[in-house]
């Protein structure tokens, strides 16, 4: 699941308006929101109201696979093309991929989904569109591309995330407490204005494009960093991206801050903090073509 530059763990942007460099930059943060968010991931494909198990799965803005491969594991008999716009993305995933022993059950895509002609993805059993959807510029005209994609009594699966995830404690950093919360205020503000689709309720969309919606769930992510010595390493890239992307938003004091947060050097700052956490939210629609 992409290039939205304050978004971290989306999974692959599918369409193309801003340059490559954009979106490889960001496939490390993928890669570690694919490692920390794992149980998350499958515990979605395990609910998925699934029929039959599918055997052709398409993955909707890839990214470098986080999707893909918790699918090719829950699903072993089934194949997937995975679709993004972004070479770099295709190329980590294309060499997963074969690390892991499964590029024969992996095909790649590279396409821009908001252009009217779509490549040709075959007739899947299962679309799997996580953090993609709201990067659409027209996400009506893409919900009925998938629905006439699907094959009859086929599901897709629209992920999404509430927002930004968290890190650091409400009183952190002491000497400018509060900071992480008015950083992602001025992220939300930067997206709102850049993906107006972000937060949606996909539900009503979904029945307008001609599918039935036949479940929804939030899962609420709540990981304590000393289990996973990754999450600082997923901190740190997810909030230099924000920085990125606000610093003429913030405050120059919160802008001071931030930076001492990031420097692996401050004895004070991410790298060495032992009280981080992960906390957000998910929320997955599951839709039939009936």
């Amino acid at each position: 699941m992409n290039h939205a530059p304050t978004h971290a763990p989306h999974h692959g942007a599918p369409h193309g308006h801003h340059h490559e460099h954009a979106r490889d930059g960001q496939a490390e943060i993928l890669d570690l929101d694919a490692e920390v968010l794992a149980e998350y991931t499958a515990s979605i494909t395990a609910w998925l109201p699934l029929r039959t198990a599918p055997h052709h799965i398409v993955d909707l803005g890839c990214g470098t696979g986080a999707g893909t491969f918790a699918l090719l594991d829950r699903f072993p008999d089934a194949h997937v093309t995975a679709v993004d716009a972004s070479a770099e993305h295709l190329r980590r995933l294309r060499t997963k991929a074969c690390t892991r022993g499964v590029q024969d059950r992996v095909r790649t895509v590279r396409a821009d989904l908001d252009e009217a002609a779509w490549p040709d993805l075959g007739s899947p059993d299962l679309v799997w569109a996580s953090a993609s959807m709201h990067h659409m510029a027209r996400p009506d005209r893409t919900l009925r591309n998938v629905h006439d994609t699907l094959a009859p009594g086929g599901v897709l699966a629209v992920v999404e995330l509430t927002g930004h995830p968290r890190f650091l404690p409400e009183n952190a950093p002491e000497d400018r407490p509060g900071l992480e919360e008015r950083v992602h205020a001025a992220a939300d503000r930067h997206q709102a204005e850049h993906l107006p689709h972000r937060g949606a309720d996909w539900g009503p969309m979904l029945t307008t494009a001609g599918f039935t919606v036949e479940g929804e769930r939030s899962i609420a992510v709540n990981l304590e960093g000393s289990r996973n010595e990754a999450i600082g390493r997923y901190a740190t890239g997810v909030l230099q991206r924000i920085r990125s992307a606000t610093a003429d938003r913030l405050s120059p004091e919160d802008l001071t801050a931030l930076d001492r947060l990031l420097d692996p050097d401050n004895p004070h700052g991410i790298a060495h903090r032992d009280d981080l956490t992960v906390r957000t939210e998910r929320t997955v629609w599951a839709a039939r073509r009936t």
